[in-house]
């Protein structure tokens, strides 16, 4: 009977051994590598990291937008044995909040950001220190060294590395660059022990732009100038090559500062008014009417008619500005003494339908495509219901709504020949493939990325002819007109004034017809017979009666300005 249960006993033994060397081997055998990954699945973690973002220049090369390296500090709460001096080190050196670090340092996490932009110095003391749970981490950061300079084009980078608004908004695609593999690796209990660098990122390409660094450093220099002196609601200038459609300058007031986006209260501060902000130009548009009108014969600078200082549509009655009667007048002297009744004269000889062909010819109901993100356009859906009144006003400019990089776009036709050309700020889009033979960038569309950019330019929508013609009278308001303000000594300038109602719809839907703000604007160009360059200057609401003193005094100093540095030989002695 003894013998019988030491036998039960072996076999018992046997095969509990022999389940457990099956166990045993299935975990580590069988099953071997399933765990292991498992293991290391517990100890290490990935994250995508992006590659550094390409870099924004102006035309001349300097830096626009860029990244840098930026530290941080982090804690491991569970890894901090002496809680004390870790406070005392991360309050002082950090010049943070004592009761703040205390919160952070009693969290059961296993990481906590303590300050996200820390100083080489302060890195450094705390490196010394060697504090079991303190770490010092590093981010690409994006930096724009101009501070609030061309903010509203170049946009910003959010926290999560988008480009918001701008340049950056609207590049993001290809600025981002190539994401890699950011390893992270755990000891026992979670704590973290380290970060491995990223692999396979490749930085993004980098754009170099039409935009030139003093032109536009004195076109927000003049606008914040003016500032003090009109007390305008806010301002824009555009600057431009008009026979290819480059952006010089692209500066507004107010602007910001991308590297500190975050401060601002205000997003409406974040949007770009050349292309985000509609409005009616006023008489700045006379001379598109007077180019349309004389491209189909109807009239020529020369032809009359009396003014009776009023004309009625109907019942509407449309007055002159100050209600002035000027009697009988030349087409070129409707331009010099800004007539409105003139310009509707024009428009009634050309007939609405040409008139509203035109307006579509010369880009008013398309966007520019400029590259900018969020650029808007209006429909102009009141206007095209073909009212005559509607089109008597569009003549000189109010009524119909527009864009300031629309109006750029038709005045440059004016002073180029005829031809319609597309406004755009990159020259360059230097891609990897051009330094080290990677495949070339693809835009979010899926097409390549061409290195340069070109200008496009559709044909003649007027003729040569019809464009000297209105250069002519446009020179002729600078040389006879109202705006003598932008006289160059030895230059020929053309160019027209604009003081436009603001409609009560732009600023309170409830009311009906116009306020009694103005938007004041200038548009010219010089050379007048061989344009350089052609700058608009729109303010809104100004403290100054017309254009004429507002808008035009600062066109003729950014124009006197960049005859100087281009050195632009004189048309005369």
């Amino acid at each position: 009977m003894k013998g019988y249960r030491i036998g039960l006993i072996l076999i018992f033994l046997i095969l509990l051994g022999t389940t457990v060397i099956g166990r045993l081997f299935y975990l580590q055998v069988w099953r071997g590598s399933y765990y292991r990954a498992l293991a290391r699945g517990q100890q290490k973690f990935f994250s995508a990291s992006a590659g550094e973002r390409g870099e924004i220049f102006f035309a001349g090369g300097q830096i626009l937008a860029t990244s840098s390296v930026r530290k941080f500090i982090y804690v491991s709460p569970r890894e901090i044995k002496e809680p004390d001096k870790a406070k005392k080190a991360l309050s002082q050196i950090l010049d943070l909040d004592e009761i703040l670090v205390e919160e952070k340092l009693s969290q059961d996490s296993p990481y906590e950001f303590v300050k996200n932009k820390a100083t080489e110095a302060e890195a450094e003391k705390l490196q010394r220190l060697q504090i079991a749970g303190i770490y010092i981490g590093e981010e690409r950061v994006r930096v724009f060294p101009q501070g609030t300079m061309a903010s509203q084009t170049i946009g910003f980078v959010d926290s999560e590395k988008q480009g918001q608004y701008g340049l950056e908004g609207f590049y993001q695609d290809i600025l981002k660059g190539k994401e890699g593999t950011l390893e992270g690796e755990k000891g026992a209990g979670g704590f973290l022990i380290s970060f491995s660098s990223p692999n396979e990122m490749e930085k993004g390409s980098d754009l170099i732009l039409t935009l030139d660094y003093q032109i536009q450093f004195e076109a927000e220099k003049l606008l914040a100038k003016a500032k003090e002196n009109l007390e305008f609601e806010s301002g824009t200038i555009i600057a431009v090559r008009p026979d290819s459609g480059e952006v010089l300058a692209l500066a507004s007031y107010p602007n910001f500062d991308p590297n500190n986006y975050g401060q601002e209260k205000d997003l409406e501060i974040f949007q770009n008014p050349a292309i985000q902000k509609i409005f009616e130009p006023g008489s700045v548009f006379k001379p598109l009417t007077m180019a349309a009108a004389i491209e189909e014969g109807k009239i020529t600078p020369q032809t009359t008619y009396v003014d009776e200082g009023v004309v009625r549509i109907g019942q509407t009655p449309i007055y002159n500005y100050d209600q002035r009667t000027w009697g009988e007048r030349t087409m070129t002297e409707v331009l010099e003494k800004s007539i409105n009744t003139g310009a509707v004269f024009a428009e009634q000889q050309l007939g609405s339908e040409l008139f509203l062909r035109y307006l579509e010819k010369f880009g008013f109901f398309a966007k520019t495509d400029i590259e900018l993100q969020g650029e808007v356009f209006s429909q102009n859906k009141e206007f095209k219901k073909g009212y005559e009144i509607n089109f008597a006003t569009a003549a000189f400019g109010q009524g119909i709504e527009i864009t300031p990089i629309q109006l750029i776009r038709a005045f440059s036709a004016l002073a180029n020949g005829g031809k319609l050309v597309s406004p755009h700020l990159v020259k360059k889009i230097i891609t990897r493939s051009d330094i080290s033979g990677v495949p070339p960038a693809i835009d979010r569309n899926g097409q390549k990325i061409s290195p340069a950019t070109s200008s496009e330019v559709t044909e003649n929508i007027i003729s040569p002819r019809t464009s000297s013609q209105v250069v002519s009278m446009m020179t002729s308001v600078v040389e006879n007109g109202f705006g003598k303000k932008a006289k160059i000594p030895g230059y020929f300038v053309a160019g027209k004034t604009g003081t436009a109602q603001v409609s009560w719809g732009a600023l309170d839907v409830t009311k009906p017809g116009y306020s009694d703000k103005t938007i004041q604007s200038f548009v010219g160009f010089a050379p007048a017979f061989n344009p350089k360059f052609l700058i608009l200057v729109k303010l809104d609401n100004p403290r100054a009666k017309t254009a004429e003193y507002s808008a035009l005094p600062i066109f003729h100093d950014l124009a006197k300005y960049i005859i100087d540095v281009w050195q632009i030989p004189p048309d005369y002695p």
